[in-house]
């Protein structure tokens, strides 16, 4: 089988969404499939002129015998060649609808949304990366639910985090600085907690929205709690993987998440979880692992929070729960398979 996966460029980018894909084309590849990268031009989601060129440019050169895989984050770009992307049987790879992004006008959501309802409708196959994304489709984006399949991401085994020692409890929270990922959230809530020992790593890169990353800095001053916050940026694999090992906590506030690979990650390696119910973090984060809030409720995320904080022996057993859960995810070695069986279906 030849795979096309249409991607809004850089393949590298630093999220969630862009390792699912890469290790989507490295599982591929692993399969004997060939599994080719096609990096878009130009702004995504909401597309400008250079973005829709490079959309059909890309369409344009592909040999007919590979199969489209559009990146939902660069779908509406392909508004324009709707009809050779029916044509060609197309697949869409959903993480979450761009729609649902947070940090956009109505107006353009509303664009979005109407942009995605037609483009759903006029692929082969849309593969949701959640359960709760694929009954999103069908319910509110009219996706045919026969057309619709899931492939979840997988997870690497890894060690257990040994925690920091103490004293006190040493937050992680991984996510890029945009709006969507609700560390002010976090950060508010962790304000009204003064009176408790604790100190808090937020990696993830900032370049995506400067002006909210420097937004976000401000309010950790202004909360007067900037001193127990680092912002750690865009931090490559050894670094991270130090983070996670000497975090006592894991924390994320999305307003919403496709799928969550951090949390499954803190969970691979048995961290306790404090999160919010935004898409699909409330299936993914154990109930016996996990304290959960309503998106944007910085004053029920504080009241999780403080129990977690203040009761080692709290953490301790939601610690085991996490680590039994995390053994339980799935694997990467086996998502190739499944996204290649999504894909024959596409074929008839």
């Amino acid at each position: 089988m030849k795979v096309a996966l249409l991607v809004p460029g850089p393949f590298d980018t630093v999220s969630g969404g862009y390792s699912y894909d890469r290790r989507l084309v490295a599982g591929l590849r692993a399969l004997g499939h060939g599994a080719e990268v096609v990096e878009l031009a130009g702004r995504h989601p909401l597309p400008d002129d250079a973005a829709r060129a490079a959309a059909r440019a890309a369409l344009d050169a592909l040999p007919e015998d590979a199969v489209p895989v559009v990146d939902g984050l660069g779908l509406p770009s392909f508004a324009p060649v709707a009809d050779a992307l029916a044509r060609r049987n197309a697949v869409v790879l959903v993480h979450h609808p761009t729609a649902l992004e947070t940090g956009f006008s109505g107006a353009d959501r509303d664009a979005l949304r109407a942009t995605e309802l037609e483009l759903f409708g006029r692929a082969a196959r849309v593969v949701a990366t959640s359960p709760l994304t694929a009954r999103r489709l069908v319910e509110e984006f009219s996706a045919d639910p026969a057309r619709v399949g899931v492939v979840e991401p997988g997870t690497d085994p890894a060690p257990r985090a040994t925690g920091s020692g103490g004293p006190g409890a040493a937050l992680l929270s991984v996510g890029a600085l945009v709006p969507r990922k609700g560390h002010d959230v976090l950060l508010r809530a962790l304000a009204g907690l003064a009176d408790l020992d604790w100190r808090l790593a937020i990696a993830g890169p900032e370049g995506r929205d400067p002006v909210h990353a420097r937004g976000l800095r401000a309010l950790a001053e202004e909360l007067g709690i900037a001193q127990r916050v680092e912002f750690a940026g865009a931090v490559g694999a050894e670094r991270l993987e130090a983070l996670y090992a000497g975090a006592d906590l894991f924390a994320l506030a999305s307003h919403w998440e496709g799928y969550g690979m951090a949390v499954a990650e803190a969970l691979a390696r048995g961290l306790p979880l404090a999160v919010t119910a935004g898409g699909a973090l409330a299936e993914l984060a154990p109930e016996d692992a996990s304290v959960v809030s309503p998106p944007g409720d910085h004053v029920s995320l504080g009241k999780g929070l403080r129990r977690v904080i203040f009761d080692e022996a709290l953490r301790r057993h939601m610690a085991e729960a996490a680590w039994r859960a995390g053994q339980r995810l799935p694997r990467w070695e086996d998502r190739a398979e499944a996204f290649v069986a999504e894909i024959e279906k596409s074929l008839g």
